[in-house]
């Protein structure tokens, strides 16, 4: 099969070998995939993976032990936990000491002609969700998972920090809840996107400081993963606020642990989230994943929509599988 494969270079294998479905997993044949800031830290030493790439993905199941999922168009979490473990036992699957992560630790990925996932991993896909919208589950979910940790009332005062992919899908998400809602960015082009859906914004230029008082927010979601990012999040919180990391860092962070204490701040680590929430919100038209797809390649030009996807400022690249 074609897979976009990652072993110190990137490349397309015309070759590879199809996976095979073991018992309790099922065998996707992969109709469109999305290319996330994870692929390519990936390929600057993340994880220190080797083999195929991606985790954001709709398909169509051809194999599978469990007659029901085959024929279905399916979404897949992507963390396969082992089920036994005291960490899965206490519900806490995603983070099995076991597991392994689609495209990311020690599973082949799905940008790919087929991917193979745990038959539990799977969810169909309604109707009325387009594979444009399907391939936004992983993401979107990832958003959800805030409100899976932390209560967002109407009357606190939030502030998202960073106009990326992730960072449009947070805001979305939070905006649901009522709160009284600002997105901070550099690209007013992107956030253009939450305007159009009545989100407060601000563009706030490289080195150049937002107008939001100091210590003025109840809670900042942290979408950047710089340091700069971070910095902002907590001169803007309140004493006694939340910060939610929502995006992987390079590098170590310079942090005044001290006044963390002094101030009572929480820091929430936040990463993968529920697919069934996010699947409902593409179903009920809550949230508009559309106007984040930048560009759409097909898998055969893998290497060139790659590429694509590492300019600065790119929002999503969609591989489209071949039409079979």
């Amino acid at each position: 099969m074609n897979a976009l494969l990652f072993d110190h270079r990137l490349s397309l294998a015309t070759d590879y070998p199809r996976p095979t479905a073991r018992a309790g997993e099922s065998l996707i044949r992969i109709l469109q995939s999305g290319i996330c800031n994870t692929d390519l830290e990936l390929m600057r030493g993340y994880m220190a993976f080797s083999g195929v790439l991606g985790h954001e993905f709709v398909g169509i199941v051809e194999v599978s032990d469990e007659a029901a999922l085959i024929g279905a168009r399916v979404v897949g979490e992507i963390n396969a936990w082992c089920g036994e473990c005291p960490t899965c036992a206490a519900g806490n699957r995603s983070h099995c000491p076991h597991r392994t992560t689609l495209g990311i630790d020690r599973r082949d990925g799905c940008h790919a002609d087929y991917t193979r996932l745990p038959n539990h991993n799977l969810l169909p896909v309604p109707e009325g969700v387009s594979n444009d919208e399907a391939v936004f589950v992983e993401p979107l979910a990832a958003a959800c998972e805030i409100l899976e940790q932390i209560q967002i009332a109407p009357t606190d005062r939030v502030v998202v920090i960073g106009d990326g992919k992730l960072g449009l899908l947070v805001a979305q998400v939070l905006a649901l809840t009522g709160c009284d809602l600002q997105v901070i960015g550099r690209h007013a082009e992107k956030l253009a996107i939450l305007s159009a859906r009545g989100i407060r914004t601000e563009v706030v230029a490289r080195g150049a400081e937002s107008q939001l008082p100091d210590g003025s927010v109840d809670i900042v979601v942290e979408c950047t993963g710089n340091a700069q990012g971070f910095a902002t999040a907590r001169r803007l919180v309140r004493p006694r606020g939340t910060i939610v990391l929502k995006s992987t860092y390079h590098g170590d962070l310079a942090i005044n642990m001290s006044m963390i204490v002094v101030d009572e701040i929480r820091l929430l680590g936040s990463r993968c989230g529920p697919f069934a929430p996010a699947l409902r919100l593409l179903a009920q038209k809550r949230v508009d994943v559309t106007p984040l797809i930048a560009a759409r390649y097909p898998l055969t030009d893998g290497v060139a929509a790659m590429e694509h996807a590492a300019q600065r400022g790119t929002l999503k690249v969609l591989l489209d599988g071949v039409a079979l």
